[in-house]
């Protein structure tokens, strides 16, 4: 397939990286940070229970479901509070925390097809995640990133993908957007009109995802950031900026 890209907006976890070892890494940062400066609340919370702590925060505040920040702050301040800490340490476990979150290691052809992608257009990070582009050294690629806990709402909602659109000038069916979650992303920019690239990466037992969704195709379908890449060096010419009506 075949059209015109005028911009990219790409997701950040699982996309550009694995997000699965981070996950795993920060809980035991936490933990141990908390057996460094607040004992009693490693006790009272080791990793298993912080974990419940933290979907029990998720399910107390519906409200909060699009800032995955502000979620891990309550979930922090909540086992501080319970232990009988001091709540004065709830900024620097937090940071403790979010400096582990940000040490990403990117899949082995993220940056180069990134650098290749970001010569050719604008691209833009959209993500209901919480990742710093700024800390992990890839803000140079991007025009911007915008977080659903910046725009209020999360990823399939419509308006944070039409959002992006808007600051990057571009109607919204000028606009590609990439990423690895069907609903998420490539379903969730679709019904707001945008082009879609659903990047498939093969699991440690080299095993492909089948697509299940059953209202919506992704226009793309790679299994690497660097196809995708590939795809436009050799179908798009040197583009002009489409602006909206």
């Amino acid at each position: 397939m075949s059209f015109t890209v005028h911009a990219i907006t790409i997701d950040l976890d699982d996309t550009l990286w694995p997000f699965a070892p981070v996950g795993a890494r920060i809980e035991h940062v936490l933990h141990d940070w908390m057996r460094e400066h607040s004992p009693c609340t490693a006790e009272a919370f080791p990793v298993a229970a912080m974990r419940v702590l933290r979907e029990q925060v998720v399910a107390d505040h519906p409200a909060l479901a699009h800032d995955m920040g502000a979620l891990r702050r309550l979930t922090i301040a909540h086992a501080l509070r319970d232990s009988g800490a001091d709540a004065a340490l709830l900024d620097a476990a937090y940071e403790a925390f979010y400096a582990a979150r940000n040490d990403v290691t990117c899949y082995p052809d993220s940056l180069d097809a990134l650098a290749r992608i970001a010569a050719r257009l604008p691209v833009a990070a959209l993500t209901n995640g919480n990742a710093d582009l700024t800390r992990i050294g890839l803000d140079h690629h991007f025009r911007f990133a915008l977080g659903a806990h910046e725009h209020g709402a999360a990823k399939p909602d419509p308006g944070i993908f039409q959002a992006a659109c808007a600051r990057l000038e571009c109607a919204p069916d000028a606009v590609l957007h990439v990423g690895d979650h069907a609903e998420m992303d490539v379903a969730g920019a679709a019904r707001a009109g945008l082009r879609t690239c659903w990047i498939n990466r093969a699991n440690d037992a080299g095993a492909l995802r089948q697509w299940r969704h059953d209202t919506v195709t992704p226009d793309l379908h790679f299994h690497t950031l660097c196809a995708l890449a590939d795809w436009l060096d050799a179908t798009q010419p040197t583009p002009t900026r489409t602006t909206l009506a």
